[in-house]
């Protein structure tokens, strides 16, 4: 990272919050609408997607200038390897870091959101993982990757909060799985057996199809856009420390 980047643990501590409050909404969201239209999925659907658009570009305005708002290891995963061709972006330590602090994160977010309800925490006993969940895991994946890193090759970082939420927005509708897309988030979503849990034996084909999904998207960036990658350290929104700091 440049000398301008805040130091790991202020990044590592944005990640770990954003993470939990992500998943707290996508799952605090799903078991509010369990409960007040409890006979209506598709009414469900819409305030679970509804609450996590406006959510989602919230938590991204409000720690993207901190540790770029990755909340999503296949997007460090991403950051990391276009940064190999630049120098910039993450380097394999804070990859790491970020990793683990989203998965913690996303994992205590879904307990989190379990108790203010007060449903207990249990393991999810919903399978997810048929054929066209994992294809709409992978479209998701790729379209958000794409989405996140043209934004930054093209300097339209502004726009990052609000045309991310509005496409996992959308992507709750268009695909099939409705659109997971995150790796920590998934692992999260086993830790609740309400609307928005996911079963642990339909996690391994949900991650696998992400990383495939995230290959495909920064495939396609790097045909429409080859110079993203001078651009990694503005993903998903420019973070700098006011005072310079030492590499961590």
């Amino acid at each position: 990272m440049t000398s301008q980047q805040p130091p790991l643990w202020r990044r590592t501590v944005a990640e770990l919050l954003g993470s939990c409050l992500l998943v707290m909404i996508v799952v605090g969201s799903g078991i509010a609408a369990q409960q007040l239209s409890p006979n209506d999925v598709g009414l469900q659907l819409l305030q679970n997607s509804t609450a996590t658009v406006l959510g989602l570009t919230v938590l991204i305005l409000v720690f993207g200038p901190v540790s770029g708002a990755h909340f999503n290891p296949v997007v460090s995963l991403v950051d990391w390897v276009l940064g190999r061709r630049s120098g910039a972006g993450l380097t394999l330590p804070e990859l790491g870091t970020y990793v683990v602090a989203q998965t913690v994160g996303a994992i205590s977010g879904s307990v989190a959101a379990n108790a203010m309800f007060d449903v207990g925490t249990s393991i999810s006993a919903k399978e997810r993982a048929t054929t066209g969940h994992l294809l709409g895991e992978v479209v998701a994946t790729a379209g958000l990757v794409l989405l996140i890193f043209a934004l930054a090759a093209t300097k339209r970082g502004a726009l990052a909060a609000p045309a991310v939420g509005a496409y996992i927005g959308a992507a709750y509708w268009f695909t099939s799985s409705t659109s997971f897309a995150n790796p920590a988030v998934t692992v999260g979503r086993i830790f609740s057996d309400t609307f928005a849990g996911i079963a642990p034996s339909s996690v391994p084909g949900f991650v696998v199809a992400q990383l495939i999904g995230a290959a495909v998207g920064l495939g396609l960036l790097l045909i429409l856009f080859p110079a993203a990658a001078r651009t990694a350290d503005d993903v998903i929104l420019p973070h700098s420390s006011e005072t310079p700091s030492p590499r961590p």
